[in-house]
C-alpha cells in the first residue's frame, strides 16, 4: 500500500487555509451588513422626499390649514414609531424570524423617512445635498479606518458611548433652556461621537463576521441588526453635520 505523503501538510497550511475561510466569512457578512444599510438609507431617502414633494402625502402629517404649520396625529406616531421598531429588533431577536426582522427594519426605514420629511421645509435642498456628501465621505473614510485597522478599538469604542450618554442628558437640558450656543456645541460633539462610532462598530462587526463559519438563520439576523447599527450612525451623524451647516429657512 502507497503511503500518504504528509510532508506537504504543516501548521502554515492550517493557518493559510482558516485565514483564507475567515476572510471569505468576513466579506460575505459585511457585503450583507453594507447591502441592507444601504437599501434602508434608500427607502428613508425616497419616502422623506415623497412626503416632502407630494401634496397628498404631506398633509398626513403636516396641517396647514389653521395658518400655521402644526403636526398631525400621524406625525407624532412617526417621531415615536422608529424607536419602538428598533427596541423591537434589539429585544426580540433571538425570537423573530428572519423574515419578520427584515419587515420591522423595512417599516423602520420607512417610518423614519416620513418623520424626515420635515427637513425638506426647514433647509434648503442644497444644504440637505451637501451634508449627505459630507457625511457619507466622513463616514466612509471611518468605515475603512474601522475595518483595516489592526488596533483594538474596544476602549475607544466605550468612550464614545459615554459621550453618547453625554449629549443625550445634554440635548434633553437644551429642550428647556433653548440655548442657540449649546446647540452648537451638542452638534459638534454629536460628530466627533457618531465618527468614532463608526469605526468602532465596523471593526465590532468585523469580530462577529470572523466567528460566521457557514451562513444561517442566525448570521443573517446578524447582518441586518448590524445594518441597523451602521444605518443609526450615518443618519445620526448627518443629521449634527445638517445642524452644524445651518441654512434653515
Amino acid at each position: 500500500m502507497s503511503q500518504i505523503n504528509t510532508n506537504n501538510f504543516n501548521t502554515n497550511d492550517w493557518n493559510t487555509a482558516g485565514a483564507s475561510a475567515e476572510g471569505v466569512a468576513i466579506k460575505t457578512f459585511m457585503t450583507s451588513v453594507f447591502a441592507w444599510m444601504f437599501g434602508a438609507l434608500l427607502i428613508t431617502s425616497i419616502i422623506a422626499f415623497a412626503f416632502a414633494t407630494v401634496p397628498e402625502l404631506e398633509i398626513l402629517i403636516l396641517d396647514k390649514t389653521g395658518g400655521e404649520i402644526e403636526f398631525t396625529a400621524l406625525a407624532y406616531v412617526l417621531m415615536i414609531a422608529p424607536l419602538g421598531l428598533v427596541l423591537l429588533m434589539s429585544l426580540g431577536f433571538a425570537k423573530l424570524p428572519y423574515p419578520v426582522l427584515v419587515s420591522i427594519f423595512i417599516l423602520y426605514s420607512a417610518a423614519t423617512g416620513a418623520s424626515l420629511s420635515t427637513i425638506f421645509l426647514s433647509y434648503d435642498i442644497s444644504i440637505i445635498g451637501a451634508s449627505f456628501a459630507i457625511t457619507a465621505g466622513m463616514f466612509g473614510t471611518m468605515a475603512v479606518m474601522g475595518f483595516t485597522t489592526k488596533a483594538d478599538l474596544s476602549k475607544f469604542g466605550s468612550i464614545m458611548r459615554m459621550g453618547l450618554i453625554g449629549i443625550i442628558i445634554a440635548t434633553v437640558v437644551n429642550f428647556f433652556m433653548h440655548s442657540e450656543m449649546m446647540s452648537y456645541v451638542i452638534s459638534f460633539a454629536g460628530v466627533a461621537v457618531f465618527t468614532g462610532l463608526t469605526a468602532y462598530d465596523v471593526q465590532k462587526l468585523k469580530q462577529i463576521g470572523a466567528g460566521i463559519t457557514h451562513e444561517n438563520q442566525t448570521g443573517s439576523k446578524l447582518a441586518v441588526l448590524g445594518a441597523l447599527t451602521l444605518y443609526l450612525d450615518f443618519l445620526n451623524l448627518f443629521l449634527f453635520i445638517l445642524r452644524i451647516m445651518g441654512g434653515r429657512k
